[in-house]
């Protein structure tokens, strides 16, 4: 790789990925995180390039965009496995959960962090991309609950510019919807999106069957009715990312709380 400033020793961000990736290999093998977003595709070569062990898994979320969904089968047929969920999909979710927010979300939880159990796991992980993970550390456990697994962040210092530059000079494949305008790739109905008319546009049915979901299911939820006068409603409330939470009795409840008589 030519792309991206070297350090004071002269190695690129190719080069401190790979020394990363070869110091920390298990003998089993890595668990490669792929989701099909930029990231991860400059991380499957990187790991590719490193000569290690691999085996890398696409955690299907059946909320995915699917240009997506039709790039990673199209790009990576027989070179990514395709992973279930092991508890619920979706659909399932919604009833057992209800919705997901920014501040309690069960569902990456549940749809896509659940592979690597036991393994060495490696991520496209990058400290640009928000405050947290600015303050990550290369080599980590999973903090999750239940979560037996160590996290491997090889790209932790390379910047957006930095990925770019390195796909489009080793002509590196990619989703198209980064031609399209869209920065990150990742759930059509993600409660981080804070505006989510776009998604809307482009992918009409999802959030359709979601709206349908949830109002079929709010006559089954007493604590959605304490707090929506209608399945309607709480649709209202969740797509428009208002928060705090409606309050019950003068109280503020947490959203594990929040179908606490379930």
């Amino acid at each position: 790789m030519t792309s991206g400033t070297p350090n004071l020793f002269g190695d690129t961000p190719e080069d401190i990925s790979i020394k990363i990736m070869r110091e920390f290999a298990p003998p089993e093998g890595y668990y490669l995180a792929f989701s099909g977003g930029k990231d991860s595709v400059v991380l499957y070569e990187l790991a590719r390039r490193a000569g290690v062990t691999f085996d890398a898994h696409y955690s299907v979320t059946g909320i995915d965009p699917p240009e997506l969904v039709r790039f990673i089968r199209d790009e990576y047929r027989g070179k990514v496995a395709w992973e279930k969920p092991p508890e619920y999909t979706w659909w399932a979710g919604l009833k057992k959960n209800g919705v997901p927010t920014r501040t309690a979300r069960w569902c990456c939880r549940v749809l896509k962090e659940h592979g690597g159990q036991g393994r060495r796991v490696l991520t496209g992980v990058r400290a640009a991309e928000s405050r947290n993970r600015g303050k990550y550390g290369i080599v980590q456990p999973c903090l999750r609950a239940g979560m037996d697994k160590t996290l491997v962040h090889p790209m932790l210092q390379w910047t957006t510019g930095e990925v770019w530059e390195y796909i489009r000079g080793e002509g590196l494949p990619y989703c198209s919807l980064y031609d399209e305008g869209w920065k990150r790739l990742g759930c059509v109905l993600c409660p981080f999106e804070k505006k989510p008319e776009r998604a809307m546009a482009r992918w009409p049915r999802l959030f359709e069957a979601t709206q349908k979901r949830i109002v079929a299911l709010y006559p089954q939820r007493p604590a959605w009715q304490a707090r929506f006068s209608s399945g309607e409603a709480m649709w209202d409330w969740w797509i428009s990312r208002t928060q705090p939470y409606p309050k019950l009795d003068d109280e503020q409840f947490a959203f594990d709380q929040f179908d606490e008589d379930e």
